[in-house]
């Protein structure tokens, strides 16, 4: 808890020890970065405690449909040794057994799926992709999706507002505030979507907190959540960055925890 709030960090990545560090590197050059933390579930839950964030949003992605299984299985078997303090999000890939993956990921208790275009190297509106939307929109799965980069067209608004159009009961939560490198655009064109959501990962650190806030009232805190994209991002640092942004204690319940709790569906006591 911070101050009167409750802490979900809606989006963080954790990963096996083994391959953690190789993980890690991996998502610090393509994005040109540093990571604050080595991507452990150990380092996660130390931070979350040392930094009051009550509860995390955990998932990882998989690069080739191989991994989907694996993975989602990791996963499920992090929250269930986290005593409560985690939830998880199952991944899915475009050239996988989308139905049998769907269908593991509700088996295995986790609570929507993570999806990242740009590294996984496909476009949202991919015809490959639309089994996803439409099975997970059928179980009312939300996606937690990667949006935007100005470097690729894989995740940029021309290709998910024609799934936003047809799918009008997925839930989606745009990361990085909808559009990461391109957070104006996404800002004049996502608002208006009621299934429509956004979290503040890596956003902070790239365009700063005038940009961010804007951003955020842009959307309303109904649709906005706390999130760290863990390891990237400290969670003291973005915490310290949203209360400097004055809103309401009505607006930062939202934010911090009961946004995530709705859409996650997440039942803890928290």
């Amino acid at each position: 808890m911070i101050g009167n709030f409750k802490v979900i960090d809606s989006h963080c990545h954790v990963y096996p020890e083994k391959i953690a560090a190789a993980a890690v590197g991996a998502t610090d050059k393509f994005y040109d970065t540093t990571s604050a933390f080595d991507g452990s579930t150990s380092a996660l839950l130390s931070q979350c405690e040392k930094e009051g964030v009550d509860h995390a949003v955990i998932q990882s992605v998989a690069t080739t449909p191989h991994q989907v299984s694996s993975i989602n299985r990791f996963i499920a078997k992090t929250v269930e040794e986290a005593n409560g303090k985690f939830t998880g999000l199952g991944t899915l890939h475009p050239d996988g057994d989308i139905a049998a993956d769907v269908k593991e990921i509700i088996a295995l208790g986790l609570h929507g799926v993570k999806l990242h275009p740009d590294i996984q190297r496909f476009k949202i509106d991919d015809y490959r992709c639309l089994k996803i939307y439409e099975l997970c929109e059928k179980e009312g799965l939300p996606i937690l999706m990667h949006t935007g980069d100005n470097r690729y067209d894989y995740s940029n608004p021309n290709r998910l507002l024609p799934i936003l159009d047809i799918y009008t009961d997925l839930v989606v939560i745009g990361a990085h505030l909808g559009g990461w490198s391109i957070w104006e655009e996404a800002g004049e064109v996502y608002p208006k979507y009621k299934n429509f959501y956004v979290d503040t990962s890596s956003t902070l650190s790239f365009c700063g907190v005038e940009v961010m806030k804007n951003t955020i009232e842009k959307y309303g805190a109904d649709k906005v959540m706390f999130a760290t994209d863990y390891p990237m991002g400290a969670q003291k640092t973005e915490l310290e960055a949203l209360l400097s942004m004055g809103f309401s204690d009505e607006d930062y319940k939202k934010i911090f925890s009961e946004n995530a709790k709705k859409v996650f569906k997440i039942k803890t006591n928290i």
